[in-house]
């Protein structure tokens, strides 16, 4: 069993880093003396790293889980103009567009004006229904799932539909009703997508926009 000990700097009301470089630097600094990285490959590491910092947890690469070659894909994609399709506004907004490396598209579809009929008429969840929208996006794009298990699994339906598969997924729903099986769904998937995934119940939508900017700027958690 792998002990770990939690470091602090000392910080007073009028001694605090204000350098946000700094800031960024000490933290991962912590986390790579505090967190088990061992299992993590060096192109999933800075996706690692940067959700750990989201969200404060450095037991978290026990439960992350991803495809060989995830990062590298992930990245590639980026870089060749991808769209991020996310599943609700809060991964979008936390998302650093200005950092995308080629005016990468992010978006949401979730608000648009027929998704709530969609999901009565289907007898679904609007993040679902909203998913049926992306087909015509989802040829090499990545995909961010931060918040809904039933986005998930209908992304996974329509992959078994013969929709296009993206250039890599990334799925951190949290919950208690479909969370941890709708990601352990992805994990297994038959359809030879790339994938990063927080197993269990735990997750978010910050934890997904962190894997996504992971992609952006790896360079700082070098």
């Amino acid at each position: 069993m792998i002990m770990t000990t939690i470091t602090t700097v000392p910080m007073t009301m009028r001694n605090y880093e204000r350098d946000p470089h700094e800031i960024t630097r000490l933290s991962f600094a912590a986390i790579r003396r505090e967190a088990d990285l061992s299992a993590v490959p060096e192109d999933v590491m800075p996706i690692a790293l940067r959700m750990i910092h989201s969200c404060g947890m450095v037991d978290l690469p026990a439960d992350l889980a991803f495809s060989k070659g995830a990062g590298e894909a992930g990245c590639a994609a980026l870089a060749e103009g991808a769209p991020i399709l996310c599943d609700v506004e809060m991964v979008a907004r936390g998302i650093a567009a200005r950092r995308l490396p080629a005016d990468n598209k992010v978006i949401c579809l979730l608000a648009e004006n027929d998704v709530a009929e969609r999901a009565r008429v289907l007898g679904t969840t609007r993040t679902a229904a909203a998913v049926e929208l992306w087909q015509p996006l989802l040829a090499g794009a990545i995909i961010a799932i931060g918040n809904a298990p039933t986005a998930l699994f209908r992304l996974l339906e329509l992959f078994s539909e013969q929709a296009a598969r993206p250039a890599l997924m990334i799925a951190t729903p949290p919950g208690f009703v479909g969370a941890a099986e709708s990601k352990e769904a992805l994990i297994a998937n038959e359809f030879d997508v790339p994938y990063v995934a927080l197993r269990g119940r735990r997750g978010g939508s910050a934890l997904a926009a962190a894997a996504v900017n992971a992609l952006a700027f790896k360079e700082e958690a070098a």
